[in-house]
């Protein structure tokens, strides 16, 4: 793929993935109650609730602004990353796109609101495992992408892009 076309495409996912996730924020905000149990199948539900902090509500004595701040300079440090990774790696490219996008997701939430909207719950009778959103889940897949490009390529070997690079 070209690297305007490929910039362009990888775009495109980013400004998708974002709107998607404010778009189930807002339907979410919008009809769902608070805090309540709205069962969808026996392991899975929505359950509207706010957080405060980030990952599992750590870091939430930071407060919406420190957070904020936290959170412009993780993607400053994911942009550069990114920028370090091959063309040819695909996948890799994908991952920081799912990544970006979760991170600007979650960024728009905690910039206007002061906390991230979290609606999505696995459970089971006796478990639950934390409430996330839209954001947080492209955030996890886009974490995969990153690692499986990450091992297909030391197992590979130097990709073509690497080589040339130290001849």
């Amino acid at each position: 793929m070209k690297p305007f076309r490929l910039k362009s495409t990888l775009f495109l996912i980013v400004f998708v993935l974002v709107a998607v996730d404010q778009l189930t924020k807002w339907w979410v905000e919008t009809r769902l109650p608070f805090e309540e149990h709205v069962g969808v199948v026996p392991f899975f539900a929505l359950y509207r609730t706010y957080n405060t902090g980030i990952a599992f509500s750590m870091l939430d004595w930071m407060g919406s602004n420190g957070l904020v701040v936290l959170t412009v300079l993780i993607i400053g440090f994911l942009i550069y990353l990114w920028s370090r990774v091959p063309r040819d790696h695909q996948l890799a490219h994908l991952g920081f796109a799912f990544v970006m996008a979760g991170a600007v997701g979650n960024l728009i939430d905690r910039a206007s609101l002061g906390y991230v909207i979290d609606f999505l719950l696995f459970h089971t009778q006796n478990w639950a495992f934390a409430i996330f959103n839209m954001a947080d889940a492209f955030i996890t897949l886009g974490a995969i992408a990153i690692i499986i490009d990450e091992i297909f390529s030391l197992k590979g070997g130097p990709s073509a892009t690497d080589t040339q690079k130290h001849t």
